[in-house]
């Protein structure tokens, strides 16, 4: 019996130190309440019908202060919630309607891109062999190559929704914005990825928010203050591109809280797709493996990849037998979006032709016309002007005929083109992907034909030479100061040297004299041919390909200039 009463005894000891305790450290708020309770009762109670309306309007002026608060609150959460909405557009599985069989031109990177169609389609098999599904992928080529094409057609056969974003929407002038914006981003991108799966996230010229932080320099002031910089959306991107395992979804949340869920959070894929052309700008945190694992180089289609882009575009308009090996030779260096562009632009040229199916004439018109702008003859030009561009284009027209093996004359013409009032045009034969020293110097000849033509033909120097000049100017300093082609191994490249100091301006100098010599005694030895060339000119305003054969053939044979116009 003593045991019982002695837990008793302690259970009421410790009671009353409990309460006693609890009396003693809260004694000053008891006094207070008490204290306010006597003035209550003893002086405000009894005269409560004289002060109960200050207590009502007091009530009343507390409350529309606490609804102002709560109203300019209202206020800022919304225009901070709007001002987060950047400019996305959501592409949920299968409403493109792309998808590998339209993706043309580079069967090397659409094999790269099956790779990652299968990693995204069979996340499950590769966790289970100890695989981590990638979360980056950096697409690399000039504009219109089909980096974001490729990136639908990957969300199509993956099957995952599609997110479209530019980088530069992202850039707001408020302080946090541009943070908030990325942040509800991956967040949308991860509740559709836990509804299907994964997400594709697809991030257009990221160069404009990935440029990298050394580069930018600290943000300070009130400017940085309110525009903020790239290095604030910077990191905001780096940790959600590779964030740390934590749950999705607020139930989910509420489990994991109440200790309901352990174990390790599950993260549904978000493979963040970046565009760019601009690698060297970006920074290096953002290249690391775990962010864009992988890259991509979408570069302009080949010969077999331009003849697969021609065929898919060609066979979806009414068209007459065209000369393909011909339209691949006239597309060298052409984008997949510039060769459907011509394409479109040759089917509006038929129809407002009156014909039903285009032709190889259709395609010419709308090539040129997107290559030197549009057709704009000028009526009424005197005949001294035309005389005079004729004799400079047909400068150009012969050198570029004689001096360049590896291409082909399109056309020569002294229509207004854009604002070219003529133009010598030529095509390679094929793909050149290096040249020589012999072939830059040619090219340079071909620049300063026009020059020595005016000066053997017409006995004076025209205007018309500026951009012959600057062109020629450019290959001869190329030549010196990045190809090392005049003995020297220094290169103006490495210090991002743009003006050349003096003595490489008089090695400049001197290679365009030495040329300009060359390719004027080019032309007077054959003064016949660029005096029919540019008679014909005058004559026919333009002339391709064919017409300056029989021309050039018309006086090896000695014909005479009329019988040769009237023959080509």
């Amino acid at each position: 019996m003593r045991q019982p009463q002695k837990d008793l005894d302690e259970s009421i000891d410790r009671f009353l130190d409990g309460f006693f305790g609890w009396f003693g450290r809260n004694l000053r708020v008891l006094l207070f309440i008490l204290c306010s309770a006597a003035v209550f009762w003893l002086f405000l109670w009894p005269s409560w019908d004289n002060w109960l309306p200050y207590v009502g309007y007091g009530a009343m002026f507390l409350f529309q202060l606490a609804f102002a608060v709560l109203f300019m609150i209202v206020q800022f959460v919304a225009l901070f919630w709007f001002l987060a909405r950047g400019r996305v557009y959501w592409v949920l599985p299968g409403e493109t309607g792309v998808g590998f069989a339209d993706y043309k031109g580079n069967p090397e990177v659409l094999e790269a891109a099956r790779r990652i169609v299968v990693l995204l389609r069979g996340v499950r098999e590769f966790k289970e062999m100890g695989g981590e599904v990638i979360r980056g992928l950096l697409l690399v080529g000039p504009p219109g190559t089909g980096k974001s094409y490729l990136a639908q057609c990957i969300s199509t056969e993956a099957g995952v929704p599609f997110g479209y974003a530019s980088a530069p929407s992202f850039q707001n002038m408020f302080f946090g914005i541009s943070n908030l914006r990325i942040m509800m981003l991956y967040g949308k991108a991860r509740g559709l990825a836990r509804k299907y799966g994964a997400c594709i996230l697809f991030i257009d010229e990221i160069d404009a928010i990935g440029g990298s932080r050394s580069a930018q320099g600290p943000s300070t002031g009130i400017g940085g203050m309110l525009m903020g910089g790239n290095t604030g959306m910077l990191n905001e991107l780096l940790l959600q591109m590779d964030p740390p395992p934590q749950e999705q979804g607020r139930i989910r949340r509420l489990l994991r809280r109440l200790g309901l869920r352990r174990g390790k959070a599950v993260m549904h894929p978000v493979l963040t797709i970046g565009a760019t052309n601009m690698t060297d700008v970006l920074d290096a945190a953002l290249l690391r493996p775990g962010r864009f694992d992988r890259k991509i180089t979408v570069d302009l289609p080949d010969a077999d990849g331009r003849k697969e882009i021609l065929e898919y575009y060609l066979a979806r308009v009414r068209h007459e037998a065209l000369p393909m090996a011909k339209m691949v030779s006239d597309t060298i260096g052409y984008s997949p979006v510039a060769i459907k562009y011509v394409i479109n632009e040759a089917v509006v040229h038929a129809h407002f032709a009156g014909r039903g199916s285009i032709t190889y004439d259709d395609f010419t018109q709308a090539r040129e016309a997107h290559e030197w702008g549009l057709r704009q003859p000028i009526k009424s030009m005197s005949l001294e002007e035309r005389r005079r561009i004729a004799y400079h284009e047909a400068g150009h027209c012969f050198a570029q005929l004689k001096l360049l093996p590896r291409e082909r004359m399109a056309k020569v013409t002294i229509i207004r083109h854009g604002q070219a009032l003529g133009l010598s045009a030529t095509k390679p034969l094929e793909e050149m992907y290096t040249r020589s020293r012999e072939e830059l110097l040619a090219d340079i000849q071909c620049c300063l034909a026009s020059r020595a033509a005016e000066e053997i033909f017409l006995g004076t120097a025209l205007t018309g030479v500026t951009q012959d000049l600057e062109q020629a100017t450019r290959a001869a300093g190329a030549c010196i100061a990045w190809f090392g082609m005049n003995g020297e191994l220094y290169s103006a490249r490495a210090f991002n040297e743009t003006v050349p100091d003096a003595h490489t301006k008089r090695q400049i100098s001197k290679v365009l004299r030495e040329e300009y010599q060359k390719v004027k005694a080019l032309v007077e030895a054959n003064r016949e041919t660029v005096v029919a060339i540019a008679e014909g000119l005058l004559q026919k305003n333009e002339l391709d390909e064919e017409e300056i054969e029989l021309i050039v053939a018309g006086v090896e044979l000695g014909v005479s200039d009329r019988e040769i116009v009237q023959i080509s």
